[in-house]
């Protein structure tokens, strides 16, 4: 019996919520769900904003790892092409031959 008296109590301040809710209400359930959806339509074109600003930054971030790649390939392939030719010319120097020596 206490149980169902509690019950009851609880339906009447929920009933005496929803009327003193709509009592003092201030809008409208149309202002309200218009309110609503602007603010969530404010919330969609926030995170389409950041999201679109993350993607540019993120594609900055890849073109500039891109041309470093690129700056230091070509750094090492020009290292490569100065060790091959410092190879050729050590390797292809005339060789000197003894010559006479001079006695003076």
């Amino acid at each position: 019996m206490a149980d169902e008296g509690k019950l009851s109590y609880f339906f009447l301040g929920m009933g005496i919520g929803v009327a003193v809710g709509i009592l003092f209400a201030p809008k409208s359930g149309e202002e309200t769900r218009r309110y609503l959806r602007d603010r969530a339509d404010e919330g969609k074109d926030y995170l389409k904003k950041r999201s679109d600003d993350l993607i540019e930054s993120a594609g900055e971030m890849v073109d500039r790892g891109k041309g470093a790649i690129s700056r230091q390939k070509d750094q090492i392939s020009a290292a490569v092409e100065a060790g091959r030719q410092a190879y050729r010319e050590a390797t292809q120097a005339p060789k000197e031959e003894p010559g006479p020596a001079t006695g003076l």
